[in-house]
């Protein structure tokens, strides 16, 4: 949503000077890629796809406290390596003032290279940037947050493609299921489900709940559990301190 609000903003002012440089990769679901290129589509601004295997960097299938620092530092090089070869000589990316509150090692990859993030800069935060997309008419202006599908991974738990389908199909599942916000995190062989609190009680429902059970049987879990906190961006990161991981927090 942040970046679609930025890209058409962008083009919106600088019209074919402006190119969107969209990310393909495992650690991505494929609607989303689908959906960015509807997007672009939609307001007529040029693609270019750019293809990232983030488990053939070193230490990134380890699952590190810095892993999001790898990635973003492979996938930004490879944007400047595409934006280069494009002749665009500027590079922007959409992170948010909200995007500040959370553990986001990404951000120190984005300024080492010089990448801008002008809705930061101009101090706008996630609400901000969707009232302004909906008085835009943009489609993505109700779009729920999303984060790389390998921050669905407990710190030190080995990142594989295996692991990374399943995560993706049961969350794809939830959202097929009429479900807004949702997260799907693994822990081992066991999904820790995320969503909405008020949704619980639908999700709950025997038929939908024993549906969900056996999907997610299927796609390879072995245990299947409901977070009574609910959804909230950044559970993997709680705990973190002095270079440990205590997913509750102080015991």
């Amino acid at each position: 949503m942040d970046s679609a609000f930025l890209l058409k903003t962008a083009h919106d002012v600088l019209e074919n000077r402006v190119a969107a440089i969209t990310i393909q990769s495992r650690i991505f679901p494929g609607r989303e890629i689908s959906e960015a290129e509807q997007f672009c589509r939609q307001y007529g601004i040029r693609q270019i796809i750019c293809e990232v295997d983030e488990l053939s960097i070193e230490g990134f299938s380890h699952n590190p406290h810095n892993r999001c620092y790898l990635c973003k530092r492979r996938m930004m090089e490879q944007v400047m390596k595409a934006a280069q070869a494009e002749h665009l000589a500027y590079i922007v990316e959409g992170s948010n003032l909200d995007d500040d509150g959370d553990y986001r090692p990404g951000h120190q990859a984005v300024a080492e290279l010089g990448i801008k993030s002008p809705l930061r800069e101009a101090g706008l935060s996630k609400a901000q940037i969707r009232s302004l997309s909906r008085q835009m008419g943009l489609t993505t202006w109700d779009k729920p947050s999303f984060a790389c599908l390998a921050s669905r991974f407990v710190y030190g738990e080995t990142i594989t493609p295996e692991k990374l389908s399943m995560v993706e199909k049961g969350e794809q599942l939830l959202l097929d299921m009429g479900f807004y916000q949702v997260r799907v995190r693994i822990h081992g062989l066991m999904a820790r489900i995320e969503v909405l609190p008020q949704d619980f009680e639908q999700l709950l429902q025997e038929d939908l709940r024993q549906h969900i059970v056996n999907q997610f049987l299927e796609y390879g879990f072995m245990h299947v559990s409901l977070d009574l906190l609910g959804y909230r961006t950044g559970s993997m990161n709680q705990g973190i301190e002095a270079g440990s991981i205590n997913l509750y927090g102080k015991i």
